[in-house]
């Protein structure tokens, strides 16, 4: 039975490894996944999926403007697929979560999407909000703060390593610019 799938998780928690890994899975096994990502990053190139352990893979790109439902059912015409495999859900708008939930309803394919749950604010991302109302399951991906507790929150920093606590929400970036914490030392980041 088709599910939608939300794995969630703060940045640099392997999120995009397991993606890769999961996507791997069933190419080994002689079934076809279909890899997207969000247009708006683009730190690997435009159409790649990597992970920072150095492994990636292409992926078609989805801009806000996107019915995924429609790309996706095009796609399957093209080529028998497996599986969906969605990185940057967080990016996702409410829309194409709910695009995501028809192509496992009405197209009987499983979509995971693989995204962050909350921005540097503490904030829900638009995508990950509609993800955790309307998901099959929910998984989290864990990573630890450096005190050695689950990290759930992150920081932002500017390039002197500066916290940053007022902005948009999305400004693309990786170690340089977010840090994972606990719940606890985020408030203590933000306090200081």
């Amino acid at each position: 039975m088709a599910k939608l799938y939300f794995h969630y998780s703060t940045m640099n928690a392997g999120k995009s490894t397991v993606l890769l890994q999961a996507a791997h899975n069933y190419r080994e096994r002689g079934m076809n996944p279909y890899l997207l990502t969000a247009q708006l990053d683009h730190r690997s190139g435009t159409g790649c999926i990597a992970s920072r352990i150095g492994i990636n893979a292409p992926a078609d790109t989805f801009f806000p403007s996107d019915n995924l439902f429609a790309k996706i059912k095009k796609r399957q015409n093209q080529d028998a697929l497996a599986c969906v495999f969605i990185d940057e859900a967080q990016f996702l708008t409410d829309d194409q979560v709910w695009d995501l939930a028809r192509v496992v309803d009405d197209l009987s394919l499983p979509v995971m999407c693989y995204g962050l749950r909350v921005d540097f604010q503490g904030k829900l991302f638009p995508g990950s909000s509609t993800l955790l109302a309307i998901a099959d399951e929910m998984r989290e991906v864990r990573t630890i703060c450096f005190c050695g507790k689950k990290a759930t929150m992150v920081i932002r920093q500017d390039t002197d390593g500066k916290i940053i606590k007022d902005g948009e929400q999305v400004q693309i970036g990786g170690n340089e610019t977010y840090i994972s914490l606990c719940r606890r030392h985020w408030r203590e980041a933000l306090d200081a």
